[in-house]
């Protein structure tokens, strides 16, 4: 009887050391080196604001920051998806060299990535690019 007591009371102890190694395992996977999660910026200009959402961001500097993972720009008019955009928040630039997708209501470009400057009121699309016109 000793012996069977003594018998589940191991097993019991061994699998609760096993549920707590998953735990940890689990919440180490989760961990990010990213400074910032689900980070949220807007370039501002005199006739509108482009929004921008990532999953997270990493500060190179002060004013710099490099957003990865579902990059979003959205405003108004226009859209841009990507995976990695450096956003510079003093001068309210973004560069990218990943695929980029821009869409509006009459116009879709994909391309190998792109510079918004001046204030979100230019954009230059670069590398092998398509336009589809509507």
């Amino acid at each position: 009887m000793i012996i069977t007591a003594i018998a589940f009371i191991l097993i019991i102890l061994s699998k609760q050391i096993n549920l707590i190694e998953i735990e940890l395992d689990y919440s180490e996977e989760k961990l990010s080196n990213a400074d910032i999660s689900e980070p949220k910026f807007a370039i501002n200009n005199e006739s509108r604001k482009i929004y921008i959402t990532a999953r997270e961001g990493n500060f190179l500097n002060k004013d710099e920051v490099l957003l990865r993972e579902n990059v979003r720009f959205n405003s108004n008019e226009f859209s841009i998806e990507t995976e990695a955009v450096i956003f510079d928040r003093n001068k309210q630039t973004a560069q990218s060299k990943t695929k980029s997708l821009f869409k509006s209501e009459k116009t879709t470009i994909s391309s190998d990535g792109f510079n918004i400057y001046d204030k979100g009121n230019k954009i230059i699309f670069y590398g092998k690019s398509n336009i589809v016109l509507k």
